[in-house]
């Protein structure tokens, strides 16, 4: 059964955030550590549109949380949790947070995005150049690197795709090097453009 059948099939076959029918496809919620059934949820193209772009972001939609946000799913309850957090400001989405309740593990993952907190308090990573770096960024590391308890090298010029944000150390990231997750400092890698 392919990942997005399975999502069908969980959801009922509609946006496991608002609940609309149309325009459905999946979206794998970031940092993209896991993706599969566990990291992703089938969401319409309004939803989607509104998590990939802040500023887009419809207070009102997001009432639809109050259901949604008591799925049993992770991926969909971080996403409720995320969203929430993004439209604090319109009142009513500090009382759903209050009742809402994630799993410490969870609860990690909905803030690798950094979503909750105010812009004053982001921590910000940035890459040797000083470009501003984001979960899923892809990165190349500039210079070799020994990984820490193990005698592997991480080469220079080794691509790691998809990176993941300490969320309390502006200098560290994480990422797969050879199908190893490793901790980099962030001195030692340059962002990729878009298209690399």
């Amino acid at each position: 059964m392919s990942l997005l059948q399975e999502l069908q099939d969980r959801s009922g076959n509609q946006c496991e955030l608002c609940a609309a029918k149309d325009n459905l496809s999946i979206y794998e919620v970031p940092p993209i550590s896991t993706g599969g059934v566990d990291g992703s949820l089938l969401a319409c193209s309004t939803c989607i549109e509104q998590i990939e772009n802040p500023e887009a972001t419809d207070a009102n939609h997001w009432r639809c949380l109050n259901d949604s946000m008591w799925s049993e799913f992770r991926a969909v309850k971080v996403v409720a949790w995320r969203m929430l957090h993004r439209v604090k400001k319109a009142g009513w989405s500090q009382d759903l947070l209050d009742m809402m309740y994630l799993e410490d593990e969870e609860l990690r993952f909905a803030e690798t995005t950094g979503e909750h907190l105010d812009e004053s308090e982001k921590i910000i990573h940035r890459d040797v150049n000083g470009a501003i770096l984001e979960a899923g960024d892809n990165v190349v590391l500039i210079k070799d690197l020994k990984v820490k308890g193990s005698s592997m090298v991480a080469k220079q010029g080794t691509a790691v795709r998809r990176i993941s944000l300490d969320p309390e150390n502006a200098k560290y990231i994480e990422g797969k090097v050879d199908g190893t997750q490793i901790v980099i400092i962030t001195d030692y890698v340059k962002k990729m453009a878009e298209k690399e």
